[in-house]
């Protein structure tokens, strides 16, 4: 059997090249990229990377295609987004009433 990995995890193809920051750095991207999200459309924890900023729900009842960051299916400037946009048109409606 393999031996496992202790701490480097994902890292460990890189050996002792590039230092052990860069490593770290690049270790907390690759979990993220490499992780299931859950779908907006269909609930299932079911979207995967395809490439960079493409993400696809793998579940055979939804098979969307949707964009998002390039490491994680949401970006903090996103969610920043999304909520400034609620928030403006949750303002919009009431000024109307």
């Amino acid at each position: 059997m393999a031996r496992h990995t202790k701490k480097v995890g994902i890292t460990g193809k890189y050996g002792t090249r590039y230092g052990a920051s860069l490593r770290k750095i690049v270790k907390k991207y690759e979990i993220q990229q490499r992780a299931r999200y859950a779908c907006a459309f269909c609930g299932k924890t079911a979207v995967k990377r395809v490439a960079g900023g493409i993400w696809q729900c793998t579940a055979k009842s939804c098979k969307r295609t949707m964009a998002g960051g390039c490491w994680t299916l949401t970006t903090g400037a996103a969610a920043t987004a999304r909520s400034t946009i609620n928030r403006l048109k949750k303002a919009k409606g009431e000024e109307e009433k």
